[in-house]
């Protein structure tokens, strides 16, 4: 299975460990948010992976170089333009074949089942299949009883957008990890920037995407400093 590591953010709320440095290369019990990730997915048997690179990219591209981790390694520079979530799959496309493949951010660690994750999608024959998680956000995906994906909201800004009407939708939180079939590039649009999650909510309302429910699993957002104590 291929893969790509999401590593292109600024990490702002992760200041000041990210005044010189990129958000991939911050450290937690010694190894970096971008080598957890890399071995969670070397772990997990997949070999081939993609890395998109903004922020101190240089950095990124010199740690992946010297680490020389067992794995095929290539990256996708954003240096001129940071394109966001589906913007930065969309130009990592050319990397993909006809299977499908993990998307991981790479502030996240958790011990998901990852090819749990790729054998329930592969059995369900999704478009995608998203890991989430009964926690506490400000933003949620909507699922109906069978875990089909009929929207999303954001309880901050009182913003719901329903891609299929459902009665009893639950909330769940995304985790930040997903595997997608390749027909997903069929619905993105026509720009640069853009978010995947826009791309879920248009697809979402012919195409069955569903998410997978990991309440018990270890997982931890690296996203502020607060959340390294977590670790």
């Amino acid at each position: 299975m291929k893969a790509m590591i999401f590593a292109a953010g600024l990490g702002t709320r992760l200041r000041p460990l990210t005044n010189d440095k990129p958000k991939a290369l911050v450290e937690v019990k010694g190894k970096s948010l971008l080598e957890i990730t890399i071995n969670r997915l070397i772990e997990n048997e997949i070999d081939k992976i993609i890395i998109n690179v903004h922020h101190f990219a240089d950095q990124v591209i010199q740690f992946v170089n010297e680490k020389k981790f067992k794995a095929k390694i290539v990256i996708s520079d954003e240096r001129d333009k940071l394109l966001d979530t589906g913007g930065g799959l969309k130009k990592a496309k050319w990397f993909f074949d006809d299977q499908p493949f993990l998307v991981h951010n790479v502030d996240i660690v958790s011990d998901i089942d990852l090819r749990e994750l790729y054998n329930i999608h592969i059995k369900n024959n999704s478009l995608a299949t998203v890991a989430v998680r009964n926690r506490k956000s400000s933003r949620y995906f909507l699922f109906d009883n069978d875990m089909i994906l009929c929207g999303w909201e954001n309880v901050n800004k009182n913003e719901k957008i329903i891609s299929r009407r459902r009665n009893n939708l639950n909330q769940f939180a995304f985790s930040g990890i997903q595997i997608m079939s390749p027909k997903i590039f069929d619905f993105f649009p026509n720009k640069d920037v853009f978010s995947i999650i826009d791309v879920y909510l248009t697809a979402s309302r012919h195409e069955l995407i569903k998410g997978y429910l990991h309440n018990y699993s270890f997982w931890q957002d690296v996203g502020k400093i607060e959340d390294l104590n977590g670790l």
